[in-house]
């Protein structure tokens, strides 16, 4: 408890935010990556203590947003398969494909269950050994390292009922997409903190140095963020464009090396359709060949998803930073997270659910 409330006083807020008013003499836009960090930027009000030259905008770091609608209906379809239990983290459930949600793909008598691990779902396929146990892996560098543990485990001790259906992608080459699409209005970036403390900052180093933009590693409460915000103004009003770590506390230079090194055993880097975005290059990981008995899509025939699939959601355009959630014309109308027409407005790490949550379904009318 001391230490959130450390990261979380509002005295040391409100002198971090005096500062950045003191430092800032232009407008600047920013952009934060991970969801997480726009949930915490709303909820505390920390976008309404930036003064009005400084502008943040929302990433594409909510990994159920960026799920493609073709792999949700992947999944749906397994369901209907009577020997198959689709274990998935819960906030996928309400995601919606063009064939439904797994929520109604239970409701309709598919074998669907909520685990809080992938280890969960291949302990499940060692209890069930007459059924078939898929594991729907989504998500960042965050959750690479136990989706492959649990590939790696089942291979090592023969568990031949399970398989992963993957939507694993990178955050470094979306943010390298975001800064080559045209009319990119991202002039810093406030990257995410547990991402960082997987893969180290060699990466995002990198990317500083190609686009000469500068890049500070953040954590999750007001002071983290508001510190890290400061620290990008400081660099762009002094013309630099480095690589700042101000989550020393979680991320190491060279990240989680044990963690790092499981991943690339089972995974290769391959090219991935983000929902709403498209198929970025390199931007994914897949399983590698000496893993493919574990491949859900191959041991199911599932041949490649349809892409595309958000032909009503705007959601693609709030995750470049084109489009804030309130301003899009469904939202909180058409838009809600009991009817949601994309995966931003439902995911507990969408911008658009963060706006309805925090600022209310009548935002975009103010």
């Amino acid at each position: 408890m001391k230490f959130i409330e450390e990261y979380r006083n509002p005295a040391a807020a409100h002198a971090l935010a005096a500062e950045l008013a003191r430092t800032i003499t232009r407008p600047w836009t920013l952009m934060e990556v991970c969801g997480g960090q726009t949930h915490a930027i709303l909820r505390f009000g920390i976008d309404r203590l930036l003064p009005p030259a400084l502008r943040l905008i929302h990433g594409p770091g909510c990994p159920v947003c960026v799920t493609p609608a073709g792999l949700i209906d992947q999944a749906v379809a397994l369901t209907q398969r009577p020997e198959v239990i689709l274990c998935s983290f819960g906030d996928m459930l309400r995601v919606p494909g063009r064939q439904g949600d797994l929520l109604h793909a239970k409701a309709a008598g598919g074998d669907v269950r909520i685990v809080y691990s992938p280890l969960d779902a291949l302990a499940l396929a060692r209890r069930e050994p007459t059924r078939e146990v898929v594991f729907f892996a989504i998500g960042f560098e965050t959750t690479a390292p136990a989706n492959a543990m649990a590939a790696h485990q089942a291979k090592a001790s023969g568990v031949n009922n399970f398989s992963l259906l993957v939507s694993q992608v990178l955050v470094g080459p979306a943010m390298d997409f975001i800064l080559r699409s045209p009319g990119s209005q991202v002039q810093g970036f406030l990257a995410a903190g547990h991402a960082a403390a997987v893969t180290g900052v060699d990466e995002l180093t990198e990317l500083c140095r190609r686009h000469r933009v500068p890049v500070v590693v953040t954590g999750f409460e007001p002071v983290d963020l508001l510190d890290g915000i400061l620290r990008c103004v400081r660099q762009l009003e002094q013309g630099r464009a480095e690589l700042e770590n101000a989550y020393a506390r979680a991320v190491r230079p060279k990240g989680n090396i044990p963690a790092l090194a499981m991943t690339r055993s089972v995974f290769e880097v391959i090219d991935r359709e983000w929902r709403g975005l498209g198929i970025l290059p390199a931007s994914g990981l897949g399983l590698r060949a000496d893993y493919a008995d574990f491949d859900a899509a191959l041991r199911f025939k599932l041949g490649p998803p349809p892409m595309g699939g958000d032909e009503e959601c705007l959601g693609g355009q709030v995750m470049l930073g084109t489009l804030r959630p309130d301003q899009c014309p469904a939202f909180g109308k058409r838009c809600k997270p009991e009817h949601p027409l994309g995966a931003p407005m439902v995911s507990s790490e969408g911008a658009c659910a963060a706006y309805f949550r925090f600022r209310g379904p009548a935002a975009g009318d103010r």
